[in-house]
């Protein structure tokens, strides 16, 4: 039988078919930290949201509602929550984030615009 309760923040969990309908792992739905970035593709991304527990679920929820790529690395995760909302990632995450974003426009269907040029 589903459990049809809610969380603290008044959101009922995924049902086990609609996890499998949208392809979230359970792992995901368990996080207790979550990190958004945002890129405008002019300067470093930055972190767009953070949060833990209840927080962190809706942070994942929003991201699975509006089609935002969600990428679960829980590494890369502790490293992102210690920054605040707002800062830029450090150079030394350049790499890891730009591998995770090209691997993204590519599910996409995007290339960069240099690319074209080439």
């Amino acid at each position: 039988m589903a459990d049809q309760s809610q969380n603290k923040s008044g959101q009922k969990p995924l049902s086990p078919e609609a996890q499998r309908t949208t392809g979230i792992a359970d792992s995901l739905l368990q996080a207790t930290e979550a990190v958004a970035l945002s890129y405008d593709g002019l300067k470093a991304p930055t972190v767009s949201a953070r949060g833990e527990d209840e927080l962190a679920q809706a942070i994942i929820q929003l991201a699975i509602q509006h089609d935002v790529p969600v990428y679960e690395n829980a590494s890369l995760t502790r490293w992102l929550s210690q920054l605040s909302v707002g800062d830029e990632i450090p150079q030394d995450l350049y790499q890891v984030i730009a591998e995770i974003l090209a691997f993204v426009y590519m599910l996409e269907g995007k290339t960069p615009a240099s690319a074209d040029q080439l």
